[in-house]
């Protein structure tokens, strides 16, 4: 059998195979300033840069790199949410020849000291909130250089002096240490040359350590090469191939230290000729004003932020309908939200599928073309994609049989930083192992099951989370849920549900799991049910379903 790989009856727009740019990403950043240099680069808070602008910053921040002695290899960490500075630092550095590493604004002092000292960076570029925590941890991370951006230090002047005002009044003002290590990102950059010449990195190159979450043991550093991160936005680009160059908008609200931020956001929009509306963090009015403002067509996310959009009582009095294209990652997308969000806004929303290890994205439903609600669509172009046995991975199943997906492309990372073990175990003759359990059907189109970690055995029979989800969303009451297998004495695993009702619904857990006996084999039909106000989710409104399950085992050794 051969592996699914992509073909043109999936959308005739889309080519089975594309051309890539023999260019480094800072090198597609001049490029587009040079072919778009007044078209505007960012919107922040109603400011904007054009692109122009962005790269005379960028070319001031490899400057003051070179200044403090790092070019080529030198690892630069960036610890931000979406703002100009993210931008500015991460291709600034790159330009400098540097490697980036990026570090989750939600970890805490431990978490960010192990990826400092695991990645090799001395030198970090962060929000002023956290420079507390770099002092405290700066003599054993032996960080050399600290660039402090405030979060207000790029809005339009009224705004900026009313919000420091306003953090002032609520003691939310932070004073920044004092010492050598600190210094100010804005201060710095403004006092530094914008000419200047750089060792030219190869696309070969490694240009990014990005850190996966850690979930089953400590973090690893994603290798990633320019040319890895041009080939996936190129390809994402040619996944909606009615955009227009140098005259679109992305909504980048997904963080950029993510992945799938940095590359369906940041990196497309660069790519694009595109602005790109900036979000520090999902504040669902504000990303709708946004959008209605600039127009932005272009709006990847997750499904969290459509089901925020759907669910609020204002969202149809914001002009919505600028919405081409959304990309809906990090997680399932449940038809239900889909449908609604589509109505509302006239806009395609399409599932996708990836991982970190892949730049990130390796899936997605056409967005014009032929698509399957459920599924994460067909792999994209130049990619293959086939599922094997759960066993040994070695033998490809036939169309409908689950086992674990894995995929083959040029957006597949090098491997794990230092850690060859991990690396021989994900990679294996040229094949990335995702982990993820899922089938293909005869149109090659692949279903994503679970995660093999979160797949639950109850009696013998394999329970997969994401079904019992898309049963549940079904329900009236319900506006959101998670399902995981809780450890139980006599199942090993059950079944266990947790669910958020919509304002003024009510049902009981009987209700629920009677519901579900009509609607699910007896086997899948969760034991429990707990109603939340909220669920755990990561800043990229990824379910954090071992959250709930850590829980549930404190519980049982406390009992």
């Amino acid at each position: 059998m051969e592996p699914r790989s992509w073909h043109a009856s999936y959308d005739p727009e889309v080519p089975p195979s594309l051309a890539y740019p023999e260019a480094t990403l800072p090198e597609l950043l001049t490029q587009t300033a040079q072919t778009f240099p007044e078209q505007p680069a960012i919107h922040y808070f109603g400011n904007t840069w054009t692109y122009a602008e962005l790269e005379r910053k960028v070319t001031q921040f490899a400057n003051l790199l070179k200044a403090e002695g790092l070019g080529p290899g030198d690892k630069v960490a960036l610890y931000l949410p979406n703002c100009p500075a993210v931008v500015v630092a991460f291709y600034g550095a790159l330009r400098a020849g540097c490697v980036l590493t990026q570090l989750n604004p939600l970890y805490v002092p431990q978490e960010a000291a192990y990826q400092l000292k695991d990645s090799g960076a001395q030198v970090v570029v962060a929000l002023d909130r956290f420079a507390g925590t770099l002092r405290d941890i700066s003599a054993e991370c032996g960080l050399k250089k600290v660039w402090l951006v405030r979060i207000n230090g790029d809005f339009p002047i009224p705004l900026k002096w009313l919000y420091a005002v306003k953090a002032r009044l609520e003691g939310t003002w932070v004073s920044w240490p004092r010492g050598p290590l600190f210094r100010s990102f804005e201060k710095e950059l403004s006092q530094t040359d914008s000419r200047g010449d750089f060792p030219r990195s190869n696309q070969s190159d490694l240009a990014l350590l990005q850190y996966t979450g850690g979930t089953t043991g400590m973090a690893k550093g994603v290798m990633l090469t320019h040319r890895n991160l041009v080939v996936n936005a190129v390809q994402t680009r040619a996944w909606v191939p009615r955009l227009v160059q140098g005259r679109e908008t992305v909504m980048v609200a997904v963080p950029i230290f993510h992945c799938y931020g940095m590359t369906v956001g940041m990196n497309l929009a660069v790519l694009l000729g595109a602005a790109m509306v900036l979000a520090p963090k999902f504040d669902v009015v504000r990303v709708m004003k946004d959008i209605a403002r600039y127009r932005a067509g272009v709006f990847p996310g997750v499904q969290a932020m459509y089901l925020a959009i759907n669910q609020h009582p204002d969202s149809k009095k914001f002009d919505l309908s600028c919405i081409k294209a959304c990309l809906s990652g990090a997680g399932p997308l449940h038809g239900e939200v889909q449908r609604v969000f589509e109505s509302l806004t006239g806009g395609r929303l399409v599932e996708g599928y990836g991982m970190t290890e892949a730049s990130p994205v390796t899936h997605a439903n056409p967005i014009q073309g032929k698509r399957k609600i459920g599924s994460v669509g067909v792999p994209f172009p130049d990619t293959e994609a086939k599922i094997v046995d759960l066993e040994t991975g070695t033998m490809e199943l036939p169309v409908g049989t689950p086992g674990e997906i894995i995929v083959r492309g040029p957006q597949v990372m090098q491997g794990y930083w230092k850690k060859p073990k991990e690396t021989a175990e994900a990679l294996r003759d040229g094949w990335l192992f995702t982990g993820d359990i899922g089938t293909m059907d005869a149109e090659g189109f692949f279903v994503i099951t679970d995660r093999k970690k979160d797949m639950i055995k109850v009696g013998g029979e394999n329970v997969y989370p994401r079904e019992i989800e898309e049963m549940l969303f079904k329900h009236p009451a319900v506006q959101d849920c998670v399902v995981a297998g809780v450890p139980d004495d006599k199942w090993v695993d059950k079944v266990k549900a947790y669910v958020v009702l919509k304002a003024g619904a009510e049902a009981s857990a009987d209700h629920v799991i009677v519901y579900c006996k009509e609607n699910l084999a007896k086997y899948k039909v969760p034991r429990e049910v707990e109603f939340r106000d909220s669920l755990p989710k990561n800043m990229v409104g990824k379910m954090l379903r071992r959250v709930l399950i850590e829980e549930e085992k404190t519980k049982r050794t406390k009992s």
